[in-house]
């Protein structure tokens, strides 16, 4: 069973930064192998993609809405994932979604979810 548990959200004001956390547990692969996701769900709005990290190589690739402002990164000795938000925007505030996504070479894949952490950007 997979758990994922975010952490590092907050009330910042605008032009201030947060980093977010996304540990994950219970996984079956190494957890290198799996593709890894924030997402972000505003009141009344989609959830939409903001940054995406792969396996293996680790690439990595942003919303426009963040690139520039947001970086996703890992940490596989600790199973581990971040998001630093530096420059941060009313527009930013949302619920943000650690997305979890079994390798490519997995037949039937499956994606796992965290619980959220709220982002508020406000003065």
């Amino acid at each position: 069973q997979v758990q994922l548990v975010e952490s590092g959200g907050g009330l910042v004001q605008p032009g201030g930064s947060l980093r977010l956390s996304c540990v994950a547990s219970g996984f079956t692969f190494m957890f290198s192998s799996y593709v890894m996701s924030w997402y972000r769900q505003a009141p009344g709005q989609e959830r939409e993609l903001v940054a995406t990290i792969t396996s293996v190589s680790g690439s990595t690739t942003y919303a426009d809405s963040v690139k520039g402002r947001f970086t996703i990164s890992r940490d596989n000795a600790k199973n581990t994932m971040y998001l630093q938000m530096n420059s941060l925007k009313p527009e930013d505030t949302a619920v943000y979604y650690c997305y979890f996504k079994t390798p490519p070479f997995v037949v039937v894949p499956r994606v796992d979810w965290g619980q959220g952490t709220q982002v508020t950007v406000s003065s």
